[in-house]
């Protein structure tokens, strides 16, 4: 947490006014707005935290005269794979047809420092409300420490009662890639898991290992991967040519089209000798050869509810986002021995 002496070494916000003065930024923001709900003495405690602190308002905050900026945020991680970059677009697309601007901090580090920064900003903003899709854990394990936050939409899985997360059923997309090569009658499934920290990385792994259990077929360990193409083909080579595996089911795209590569510059043809399975349903999914079997996630229809649930509210229908198994040419039935 940062103090007002902290605040010296750069512009001072918002919210290092309201610690000085012992108060809310909501009520800060009053204060600016020229608000009559406001005792004299608490009026005058946040203009001598002003003075002490030479805060000098934004244009943002000089502008609102109605108590109400229009304007969501939307934190995210800079280094965002393809699913979080389209949540972006989508939750975008959804509050403009709300007619709601949308401010978008990207966090290049995922550090407390950097978190910090970046939710100042959009208090000094005066977002009236905040969306957070950075997929790494250790953002919310900060977010958890702040005060004062505004109303907040969380992106992530496996998080039952949170009351501020929305999320696509990552777990049981892995169930249902799983599901489907095992009713093709594959025994042996490899997983090339994501990064370790990324919350539907884990999602995911958690949701093939369950497959697995429940219908009592054997468990290989999980590789960890880096969600790069790279990173697929030299581990796919690595496992392929151990053989002791018909079928991989990858934690995204782009590694599934690794392990593709390798296969074929091993010699191994897909979907005769190995079954490859991605998730996300990249544009390019369809285009791979083999074609690629995923798992699609509706984008479209998370961003509507993330600012939905901001405007009015949460229900049992708007928590989390179904996706879907997409059928193509890389799975098919399992060699026999």
């Amino acid at each position: 947490m940062s103090s007002p002496e902290s605040a010296r070494t750069r512009a001072p916000n918002m919210r290092d006014v309201a610690r000085l003065a012992g108060v809310s930024y909501q009520t800060v923001s009053r204060v600016l707005n020229n608000s009559e709900a406001l005792r004299p003495e608490t009026r005058d405690r946040v203009l001598a935290a002003m003075e002490e602190l030479h805060y000098r308002p934004n244009r943002a905050a000089r502008a609102l005269k109605t108590g109400r900026s229009r304007t969501i945020g939307v934190l995210a991680s800079i280094r965002a794979t393809y699913g979080p970059a389209l949540t972006v677009q989508a939750i975008e697309a959804a509050a403009a047809a709300e007619g709601i601007y949308v401010n978008t901090a990207h966090l290049t580090e995922i550090d407390g420092a950097s978190i910090n920064a970046a939710v100042d900003r959009m208090i000094e903003q005066d977002v009236e409300g905040l969306v957070v899709i950075a997929p790494q854990q250790r953002v919310f394990e900060t977010l958890a420490q702040l005060d004062d936050l505004p109303p907040m939409v969380t992106l992530r899985s496996g998080l039952d009662g949170d009351p501020h997360a929305l999320w696509v059923d990552q777990a049981a997309g892995a169930r249902a890639a799983v599901a489907h090569l095992a009713e093709l009658g594959h025994h042996y499934i490899r997983h090339l898991a994501g990064p370790q920290d990324w919350i539907e990385a884990d999602a995911r792994m958690q949701g093939y290992l369950l497959e697995l259990s429940d219908r009592d077929l054997p468990t290989l360990p999980p590789i960890r991967g880096d969600w790069t193409a790279e990173f697929g083909y030299f581990a796919g080579q690595q496992l392929i040519a151990a053989n002791d595996a018909t079928a991989f089911f990858c934690s995204n795209d782009e590694m599934a089209l690794g392990v593709l590569h390798a296969a074929h510059s091993l010699g191994v043809r897909v979907p005769e000798d190995i079954s490859v399975i991605g998730f996300d349903d990249i544009p390019a999914a369809a285009h791979f050869w083999p074609p690629l079997t995923t798992v699609r996630q509706d984008f479209a229809e998370l961003g509507r509810r993330c600012v939905q649930v901001l405007l009015k509210g949460r229900d049992d229908d708007t928590v989390d986002v179904q996706p879907h198994l997409v059928v193509r040419r890389s799975s098919g039935a399992a060699r026999r021995a």
